[in-house]
């Protein structure tokens, strides 16, 4: 240990600089990287998602269609049918209405599509070279 030491403080500062700037490159791929794979597999986890959510969306509005036809058939019972079927009408809009504004406030809880764990890595590596520096400045 003591004879790395010795070797460490025999080098130029010319070599240090280069050792540092490679490092430092070596850690940006890195970096990089791990953003990438990140992202991949949050990718690969939010399209099986999207594609089960599309398939349910479909199943729900032929369903909704059938529902539709239903009420405005329940309701010619006791009203003319252009009446049944504006009010059917203006009940599905209010149901629109209340999910749009629901689905807006989810959404906006989210947040920014981010590799989180890579921006904390490179925080942690950041630190690190400024506590690298400043030892080696002493």
């Amino acid at each position: 240990m003591a004879v790395t030491e010795a070797r460490q403080r025999e080098r130029s500062t010319g070599d240090l600089i280069k050792d540092l700037s490679r490092e430092t490159s070596t850690l940006v791929r890195q970096e990089l990287a791990l953003a990438k794979a990140e992202m991949a597999e949050k990718g690969k986890k939010a399209t099986a998602g999207a594609a089960m959510l599309a398939g349910a969306g479909v199943a729900a509005l032929l369903m909704l269609g059938a529902l539709t036809a239903f009420l405005i058939l329940l309701l010619d019972e006791a009203m003319p049918p252009w009446s049944a079927a504006l009010l059917v009408t203006v009940l599905w809009g209010i149901v629109g209405a209340v999910l749009a504004y629901l689905g807006r406030d989810k959404l906006g809880e989210v947040g920014a599509p981010v590799p989180e764990k890579t921006m904390d890595s490179v925080k942690e590596d950041i630190e690190w070279l400024k506590d690298r520096n400043r030892s080696e400045a002493r």
